[in-house]
């Protein structure tokens, strides 16, 4: 997710030294996902994962809103307790993996309007058999509090879903108000689906559980489903009763929480109750949370506490002592871009960010070359447009995979200065030429207005720093003042989201978080959760009706996602800069950091979407 993914995800990542070889354990039991046999594999013993840092999980409900998007949340902590419908990332590419889906592929019928799923065999630690009323039951929270969900787009899931019913427990069947693409339906619509136990139907602790067995179930009003999603939403901001709440400790995967402390760590034992593929063999799973890169670091050159770790890029140095140490390197690349976010609705900068011109001009001081080199030792991919460079994929379109705005100081300069800026290098650059022709600051632009704005961006991770301050710098070559503050990675997130220019919470300008989105439940980059107008994703605010066009352009069946349909998309919003594009750091992420792992860990496996199935890993 998915998310702040990318989704979002914390960014500082590691440079890994060249020496290190890659993972190549493989899982004692596996479905296509993970090949293999596995030697010396015992049972039990504890796996330590390492947090990324200031980053521990902040919210367990999976009705997830935008604030807390993060694979912090989702792929790394709820999804090791809450199967999805579907998962995705098989084979670690980025396509669907329905051997570890609770769904089956859909069969699609009614000229295209209508999805009918078989759901495999699922079972809820209470007893109670996972079953389509269980989808029912999300799908009712959903439409009560659509806006509350982070995946939510006016128009598309799950306003465009006309019913949903039950023909029996084992089936499921959605109708929609047109005939869609199959895939994308697939991909960006049944996947935001995650089923839900009936034991979560309740308004108060106080009152009983529903049965495993309860008939009338779950309750189909809005008001009554509001009611639901106002109770679960409290107790999920209680992270001190998580571990021993009669809510979340109701599970269908493959591990239920056992601890979660103030500090953010979050110990799982295998849910014996599940049935899914993939049996845990390990006796315990814990996710460590640390301050800072240092005392992760130091945890890693010590050698005895964490199983999976991260090297921070200052510490690349020292990759041969880690290896020394019985740690080997995963690599590879999430499904993900990176970007900087812009508030079009800022009541002060806003309208400037809403001209193109100042957009390509502030695209061209990211020095996105540079930046992997000096900062990150050449381990980033560059971003261009919404659809990642790496991991390689079909999808990407010709254009996109060159620079339309390479850093250039001169060419940032000129933009500025032919559209009505007096440019002053080291100073402040005004306007001096206040209006809408061509030639003109634009539209909302007051005669004097200076350039001068804040990026917020994560704290805990020197390149990051190194990045924003180049960043600055290069803005005061041509007059832009950018002020810079730094913030731990959940204020930043939370930060940024959608406003109106009237809102007290509209005064912020750019937020960094360090990276930007990895795709999810969006998992097809068509762009309609991120760019559509409205979507609770879009947390800049930006508003175009052309590309709302060529976004619709990419999900009807007929038209999408034909790669002409995806190359027109992406084409666009690569030109158009939505966001500020920025490298998108290498290494399928710890929330952020490529792994290092220990020797001592087969079957280790973190997909391109970051999601991570440690059940199928072992100690050897």
């Amino acid at each position: 997710m998915n998310r702040h993914l990318s989704p979002a995800a914390v960014c500082g990542v590691a440079a890994l030294a060249l020496s290190f070889s890659l993972v190549t354990t493989t899982p004692a039991s596996a479905s296509p996902s993970h090949n293999g046999p596995a030697t010396h594999a015992i049972s039990g013993g504890t796996v330590t994962w390492a947090e990324g840092p200031e980053t521990p999980p902040t919210y367990i409900f999976p009705l997830v809103s935008s604030v807390n998007s993060s694979a912090a949340n989702i792929n790394q902590f709820q999804f090791l307790m809450y199967r999805p419908l579907y998962w995705f990332g098989d084979n670690n590419q980025p396509s669907v993996d329905y051997n570890e889906s609770v769904g089956q592929q859909p069969v699609f019928s009614n000229g295209g309007k209508t999805a009918t799923i078989k759901l495999n065999h699922f079972v809820w630690s209470d007893g109670e058999t996972l079953s389509s009323r269980d989808v029912l039951f999300w799908m009712n929270l959903l439409k009560a509090d659509k806006t509350e969900f982070f995946g939510y787009v006016p128009g598309y899931f799950p306003d465009n879903v006309v019913k949903v019913t039950a023909p029996n427990p084992t089936t499921v069947v959605f109708d929609f108000n047109k005939a869609y693409d199959e895939k994308w339906v697939v991909y960006n619509e049944l996947s935001q689906v995650i089923p839900l136990p009936i034991a979560w139907d309740r308004t108060s602790l106080s009152a009983p559980a529903p049965s495993p067995t309860a008939s009338g179930l779950p309750d189909t009003t809005t008001a009554g489903a509001k009611a639901v999603y106002a109770f679960l939403n409290t107790q999920a901001l209680k992270q001190s009763t998580w571990a021993t709440s009669p809510i979340w400790s109701v599970v269908d995967g493959p591990f239920k929480l056992t601890s979660f402390t103030n500090t953010g760590q979050a110990t799982f034992v295998p849910n014996p109750k599940y049935v899914g593929p993939g049996k845990p063999k390990i006796a315990k799973f814990i996710e460590e949370p640390f301050t800072s890169d240092t005392s992760e670091f130091n945890a890693l050159r010590a050698g005895k506490e964490l199983t999976v770790g991260y090297i921070p890029p200052q510490d690349t140095p020292q990759a041969g002592a880690v290896r020394a140490e019985g740690y080997v390197a995963d690599s590879g690349y999430a499904f993900s871009f990176g970007y900087i976010v812009i508030n079009f609705h800022n009541p002060v900068i806003g309208p400037v960010f809403s001209q193109l011109y100042f957009r390509q001009a502030l695209q061209h001081l990211v020095d996105q070359t540079g930046w992997s080199k000096a900062f990150y030792d050449g381990n980033a991919s560059p971003t261009y447009g919404p659809v990642p460079l790496q991991p390689p994929n079909s999808l990407i379109s010709p254009q996109e995979r060159d620079n339309l705005y390479p850093y250039s100081i001169t060419d940032a300069a000129k933009l500025l200065s032919s559209h009505g800026w007096s440019v002053k290098p080291d100073g402040l650059t005004t306007c001096t030429h206040p209006g809408t022709a061509t030639n003109d600051c634009g539209a909302g632009i007051k005669q004097g207005l200076g350039i001068s704005f804040n990026v917020d961006y994560s704290s805990g991770n020197a390149p990051m720093q190194a990045s924003m301050n180049d960043l600055q710098a290069s803005a005061a070559r041509v007059g832009i003042k950018i002020n810079l503050t730094t913030h731990p990675y959940a204020s930043v997130v939370s930060a940024a989201g959608p406003c109106t220019s009237t809102e007290p919470s509209c005064k912020w300008t750019a937020e960094y978080w360090g990276g930007g989105w990895t795709y999810g439940p969006d998992f097809l980059p068509t762009g309609e959760e991120l760019f559509q107008t409205g979507a609770a994703a879009n947390y800049g605010s930006y508003s175009n009706a052309t590309a709302t066009k060529l976004i619709t352009a990419t999900v009807l069946r007929g038209n999408g996602p034909s790669q002409s349909a995806l190359n027109a998309y992406q084409d666009y919003i690569a030109q158009q800069l939505p966001v500020i594009f920025t490298p998108e750091f290498g290494g399928v992420p710890i929330q952020g950091f490529p792994a290092v792992v220990s020797d001592k860990l087969g079957g280790y496996v973190v997909n391109v979407y970051q999601g991570m199935t440690p059940e199928y890993w072992y100690l050897k």
